[in-house]
C-alpha cells in the first residue's frame, strides 16, 4: 500500500471516529439531558399531595369511620344540588369552599389552601417574576396588611406602608371577606388597574389607585454606606436568594469593609432550605442554625451546610421589625444565640413554625403546618418573637421626615458607639 492510500485509508479511519464520537456524544448529551429532565420530574412529584399521602402511611379518608362521619356532608352537598333556588351550582367553588372551611377549623392561620390561581402566583412571586401591585402581605388578620412593597413596584410608588390595611376594593367594603380571597382581587395581569382603600393607623381612610405591572424582582440587595460600612438588605428568602446574597457578598467584600449591616426588616420568610443556606455564609461548618420539633416528639437539627462562608468574621448587626418572621427569624435566631451578630430594632413576627406545600391534583396546594421550630438554644419564638439587643424604634414620623433610627444605629454601633435604646418603656 503506497502513501496515498494510507492517506486516504487514514481519513476514512478519521471520518468514521468522528462520527462514532459524535453519534455517541450526542447520545451521551441526550441521555444527560433525560436524566436532568426526570430529575426535575422527580422533584415536581415529591411536592405534590400524592406523593406526600403515598409517604405518610394509611390515609384516614380510607377508614370507615371517616366514611360515616362525612356522610352528613355527602347529603347537605345533595340536598343543594336538588333543591338552591339559583342553579346551576358552581361545584368547584362549593368544592374549595369545602376545603378553606375544614382548614380554618383548626384554627392556624398558616395552615391555608391556595386555589390554582394563587399558587401559581406564589411560585411566580418566589421565583422572582410577579405581575400585580408589588408588595409583601399578610393575609392571617381581619384583613390583607402590607408589610413592605417591593423596590420599584406600583405599590412603592403609590405610597402604601407597613401596616397599611386594605379595607374595600375597588369601592367595595371586604369587612369580613377571607383576606386571601381579596388578595385574589388585588392581584392581577399587567396594565390593569385596582382601587384600594386604605386604612392607616387612626387617620381617615384614603383611596389608591393602582395599575399593575409585571415585577421581576431581586430579594437581595447590596451596597457600600459611608464610613466603609456594607449593607445588604433581603426581602424574601426566595428561589434565586441564595445566589443573590452570594453574589452581593462577593461585590461588597472586595471593599474590605470593616462591617456588616444585614437588614431583614419586613421579611416574612419563604424557604427553611434558603435560610439554611443563608446562615451559612455568617457561620461555620456543622453551626446549629434550628431545631425543628415535629408533633409526635421526633426531633430534627438542622446544620449550616457548607464550609468557607464568605462573612465569618466580620463584625455584624441584623436589622429586624414587627414584620420580620419566619426565615427571618431562623437566620436571626441562629446569629443572636451563636454571638455572630448584634441584633437592633423591634421585637420580631413571632413565627415559629414550619409548614409543607404539597400541590394538589386541581392544580391549587395546601400549606399544612408539621412542627415548630426552636433557636439553637431551645427557645421557642412562636407567638413571642425575638427581641433585640438594642431596641430603636421607627415611627411613622421618621419614614415621613426621611430618617431611618434603626440604621442609623446599627452604623453607630459598628462605629464603636453605643446606641441607647430609643423604644418606649
Amino acid at each position: 500500500m503506497n502513501l496515498k492510500h494510507i492517506r486516504i485509508a487514514a481519513g476514512i479511519v478519521l471520518i468514521i471516529c468522528t462520527f462514532v464520537t459524535g453519534v455517541s456524544a450526542g447520545l451521551f448529551l441526550e441521555g444527560i439531558s433525560n436524566i436532568r429532565n426526570q430529575a426535575e420530574d422527580l422533584e415536581e412529584y415529591t411536592h405534590t399531595a400524592d406523593f406526600m399521602l403515598a409517604v405518610g402511611g394509611e390515609k384516614t379518608s380510607d377508614t370507615k369511620e371517616v366514611e360515616d362521619l362525612f356522610t352528613p356532608f355527602w347529603e347537605s352537598w345533595d340536598l343543594l344540588h336538588m333543591y338552591f333556588v339559583d342553579q346551576p351550582l358552581d361545584d368547584n367553588a362549593m368544592m374549595e369552599g369545602a376545603i378553606r372551611g375544614m382548614i380554618s377549623a383548626l384554627g392556624d392561620p398558616h395552615t391555608r389552601y391556595a386555589d390554582p390561581e394563587e399558587y401559581q402566583e406564589e411560585v411566580d412571586s418566589s421565583a422572582g417574576n410577579y405581575q400585580g401591585i408589588g408588595a409583601y402581605v399578610d393575609v392571617t388578620g381581619d384583613y390583607v396588611k402590607i408589610n413592605s412593597t417591593m423596590s420599584g413596584s406600583p405599590a412603592e410608588e403609590a405610597g402604601l406602608m407597613p401596616g397599611d390595611l386594605v379595607i374595600a376594593l375597588n369601592g367595595n367594603d371586604v369587612t369580613g371577606i377571607d383576606p386571601s380571597v381579596v388578595l385574589l382581587d388585588i392581584r392581577g395581569p399587567e396594565g390593569t388597574s385596582v382601587t384600594l382603600t386604605i386604612q392607616r393607623g387612626d387617620d381617615e381612610p384614603f383611596d389608591v389607585d393602582i395599575v399593575r405591572r409585571r415585577i421581576e424582582t431581586a430579594s437581595v440587595e447590596g451596597k457600600m454606606l459611608d464610613d466603609g460600612i456594607a449593607y445588604i438588605s433581603m426581602d424574601q428568602f426566595g428561589d434565586k436568594t441564595t445566589q443573590e446574597l452570594r453574589d452581593a457578598l462577593d461585590e461588597l467584600m472586595k471593599n474590605d469593609p470593616k462591617g456588616l449591616i444585614f437588614d431583614l426588616r419586613d421579611n416574612g420568610g419563604g424557604w427553611l432550605n434558603t435560610a439554611i443556606e443563608t446562615a451559612s455564609e455568617f457561620l461555620p461548618l456543622n453551626t446549629t442554625v434550628l431545631i425543628e420539633k415535629e408533633g409526635d416528639g421526633t426531633e430534627t437539627v438542622y446544620k449550616t451546610q457548607r464550609g468557607g462562608g464568605r462573612a465569618l468574621d466580620i463584625p455584624m448587626v441584623v436589622l429586624i421589625n414587627e414584620n420580620s418572621a419566619s426565615s427571618s427569624e431562623i437566620v436571626t435566631g441562629a446569629l443572636l444565640v451563636n454571638d455572630r451578630a448584634t441584633i437592633i430594632g423591634k421585637t420580631s413576627y413571632g413565627k415559629g413554625s414550619v409548614q409543607i406545600q404539597p400541590s394538589l391534583s386541581n392544580g391549587g396546594a395546601v400549606s399544612v403546618t408539621i412542627a415548630r421550630w426552636y433557636m439553637p438554644d431551645g427557645t421557642l419564638i412562636h407567638g413571642v418573637g425575638i427581641t433585640p439587643d438594642i431596641e430603636v424604634d421607627y415611627t411613622m414620623e421618621d419614614f415621613e421626615n426621611e430618617v431611618d433610627p434603626q440604621l442609623d444605629a446599627a452604623i453607630d454601633f459598628l462605629n464603636g458607639k453605643l446606641p441607647e435604646s430609643s423604644a418606649e418603656e
